[in-house]
Parts: structure tokens; sequence; C-alpha cells
């Protein structure tokens, strides 16, 4: 009896067994048959994707000797990037610190001392994340300490951390994917996708989507606040941004970003990050321009509920002028178009050819 039930359950013992295998939901159709489907990361441990790569990171400096036992991981950090490295520093039995500011959610900081993570904050200048003051503290704690620092953007091992990602959109679509649609803003989780998508034979569109205000495609700098995606002026971007990966770079401003986010809670129930209603809003509008029966994929990289206090918080939206109402109108409608094709899709008789 006991062999019989240890070969049919299924019950992880450490919170990284729990990591992948996230779901497919499909979001919008369209008439032709062309479908959205979203990709929902934030099913996993901590509710991001980071945490695929944060383990990776931590396993290859482990295989490298660059992590010793017991020893300390430091990282800037806009806080999912911070969440992983954290769970697996519990699980592997390091020390970590996390370098943040505060243009970062205040939930995704509490997760990070939740977990048992240090805080160092940086002074963030009010325009968007204070990313070359983090990676500078970092450095002075690396050189003062001797820690750790795996330096998402510029670790290969960020983009490796998602070959399990492509492996679960084979299984699930075969190589039936003609749209990847993701936030960049170290571009692991996009890139490191295509990449092995590609490997796999899949020739899929990749668009990347970045905050209207980032200079990761080549834009002037400018205030946002999607958090978690993006560049700010004087950053250098890192090479996991590999461009040769990303056939269209797009930029989306922060009240559509939040509006997108807010429909989808309203029409679904499902809550998403800022940045994945950045990804969402350009797929919703490049969905009705696809070919007949495509199938256009949106890496949902992180849960809405970090952002209660921002993206779903009226007063906080009205404060910075990103509540809209047209542009809640102009969203809205794109879903009830969807719907109104596959209503007249399936009325309409089919041509009869000449």
């Amino acid at each position: 009896m006991m062999l019989e039930r240890l070969r049919t359950e299924k019950i992880a013992t450490s919170s990284a067994a729990l990591i992948g295998h996230t779901p497919l939901f499909e979001l919008a159709r369209t008439g032709s048959g062309s479908r959205l489907l979203l990709k929902l990361e934030q099913f996993n441990p901590t509710g991001s994707c980071k945490v695929r790569m944060a383990r990776e990171m931590v396993l290859a400096a482990e295989r490298s000797g660059k992590l010793k036992p017991g020893g300390r991981i430091v990282e800037p950090t806009s806080g999912n990037t911070g969440a992983g490295l954290a769970l697996v520093a519990i699980e592997r039995g390091y020390k970590f610190t996390a370098v943040v500011d505060g243009h970062a959610s205040r939930d995704k900081l509490r997760a990070m001392k939740a977990m048992g993570a240090e805080l160092v904050f940086v002074d963030s200048n009010g325009d968007g994340p204070s990313t070359v003051a983090r990676r500078r503290v970092a450095e002075e704690i690396v050189q003062r300490s001797g820690a750790f620092w795996p330096d998402q953007h510029y670790n290969a091992n960020n983009n490796k951390g998602y070959v399990g990602l492509a492996a679960e959109l084979i299984e699930a679509l075969g190589l039936d994917i003609d749209y990847l649609v993701g936030a960049v803003g170290t571009g692991g989780t996009l890139c490191g996708t295509v990449a092995e998508l590609r490997d796999h034979g899949c020739r899929a569109t990749s668009i990347g989507v970045e905050p209207k205000g980032s200079i990761i495609f080549g834009g002037p700098a400018g205030r946002y606040w999607q958090t978690g995606a993006g560049a700010p002026g004087g950053f250098t971007v890192g090479p996991n941004v590999d461009h040769a990966l990303i056939d269209e770079g797009l930029t989306v401003g922060d009240v559509e970003a939040f509006t997108t986010a807010r429909i989808v809670a309203r029409r679904t129930g499902i809550l998403v990050g800022g940045t994945a209603g950045a990804a969402i809003y350009v797929a919703l509008n490049r969905l009705a321009l696809t070919e007949p029966a495509s199938t256009m994929v949106v890496l949902v990289c992180d849960a809405g509920e970090k952002y209660l206090d921002t993206v779903f918080n009226d007063d906080w939206l009205m404060e910075r002028q990103l509540l809209s109402e047209a542009a809640h109108q102009r969203i809205n409608g794109l879903f009830e178009a969807y719907v109104e094709s596959i209503r007249l899709a399936a009325v309409t008789p089919p041509r009869m050819k000449a």
C-alpha cells in the first residue's frame, strides 16, 4: 500500500520543484480563427517568471565555483528577480541582499523582506527606476564583502533560464506559434524563450515591448511608472537584450499598459502586472492584422496582486494622471470587436468559389 501511494502521489518537497508548467489561457479569438493566448507565469512560486532564471543563475554559479556554500548573493532589482533569488537562497542556504529603490512595487519589497532578504535602498529620482545607482551600490557591496553578484543584465544564464518555458510552449502548442509577445527589461525572458523556440524550428515573429520613456529600442528617455521592464536614460543595455532575436520593438505608455491590465481583471478575474498589460495591449491591437488561424502568445511575466497599491488603485493613478476613461473605452472596444467578429463569422455563409 505504501509503495502504491508513493508511485501515485505528486507532492513537491521544495518550492523550486513548483517552478514551471504554468497554464495557457485564451484571452481573445477572432472570427478568422486567430487566437490570443496568455502564458500565465504568475503561477510560478513568487508570482513571476523571474524565478526561472534566478534558479539557473545560482545553479550555474555553484557549478563554476563562483558561489560557495553559505555565501551571500547581492543583486540590484526592481523586485521579481529579487524574490526569485530570495527563494533560491532559502532553499540552498545562502544570504541574499537586494539593492532596491522607491520605484519598485511596495508589495515586491515586502515579499523579499518576508523571505529574509536584506534590503538596501538607494535614492530614487522620481522619474523612473534608479538602475544606475542600484548597480553602483551593488558593486560597492561586492567589493566590500566578496558577495556573489549574478548581474542579471549581463549573465547569459538569465536567458538560459527560459529553456523550460519554451519547452512548455512546444509541448502545449507544438511549433504552431506565429507570434510571441513579451515585455523587455534584461531581455532574458523574451530572448531566451525565442532562442530556444528557434533552435527547435519554430519561426514565431517575436515582438518586444518596453515602456514609453525606456531607451532599449533607441527612443528618447522619459518618465515611466511600469516596473520590471525597460531601461532609463543613462543605463547601458546589456547583451541579454539580443536584438537579432527581436523582430519588432515597440513602446507602450503607462496609461495603455495599466488600463489593459485593469480591463483584463474586469473581464476575466485574472490580475496581471503593468508590463504584462503593455504586452497584452500590443497583442490585442495586432491580433486583427494576423493571418487567419494564427496563434499569438503573450508572456505574462508577473501577477497583478503585487500592484494593488498602484495599477489597481484609482487614487494612485489619478495623482499621476494615468486614469483614462477614453483609453478604457478604446481597449474594451477591442475585446468587443473580437466577440462581434466571431458572431459575424458564425452567421455569414462561406463565399462560393467562382
